[in-house]
């Protein structure tokens, strides 16, 4: 255990979790994309994910484990970043619909929680909403 998850309660665990999970569904659908390399470029930044991690990561995602939070917001978070990656090529398929439901298990969401979430979210992410929909997010402050 490094010094920095002894006191930050094992955030960089968690990190490295999330990002092994944005590699694997990167991964479901056959080798990542170039549109999927950047977005995960990206998300290594922001997740403090150095060259060396990032390396393992890509090369073995399923040896991280998922660690799940008490956080809404943060599992909100996590799950926007899944369908960031999923939608860098416009679409989804079964096999990412698949892992998209697990994953939002695994981060602690109920079956019937994560169902609701993830249709939702596959509206706004595939362009499906209404214009009611459309006008209340551009409405909202």
């Amino acid at each position: 255990m490094s010094l920095e998850d002894l006191f930050s309660g094992g955030s960089h665990k968690r990190k490295l979790g999330h990002f092994s999970a944005l590699v694997n569904v990167a991964l479901v659908d056959g080798p990542i994309k170039p549109e999927e390399e950047l977005l995960l470029l990206r998300f290594a930044r922001k997740l403090d994910i150095n060259e060396l991690e990032y390396n393992e990561i890509i090369k073995n995602p399923k040896k991280y484990p998922v660690f799940p939070t008490n956080s809404q917001e943060i599992r909100l978070k996590q799950l926007h970043d899944i369908f960031r990656i999923i939608f860098a090529d416009k679409d989804i398929d079964e096999e990412e619909a698949e892992f998209l439901n697990r994953y939002a298990i695994i981060l602690g969401f109920s079956e019937a929680d994560a169902k609701k979430i993830i249709d939702r979210s596959i509206q706004i992410f595939s362009g499906g909403l209404d214009f009611y929909d459309y006008e209340y997010l551009l409405n909202k402050k």
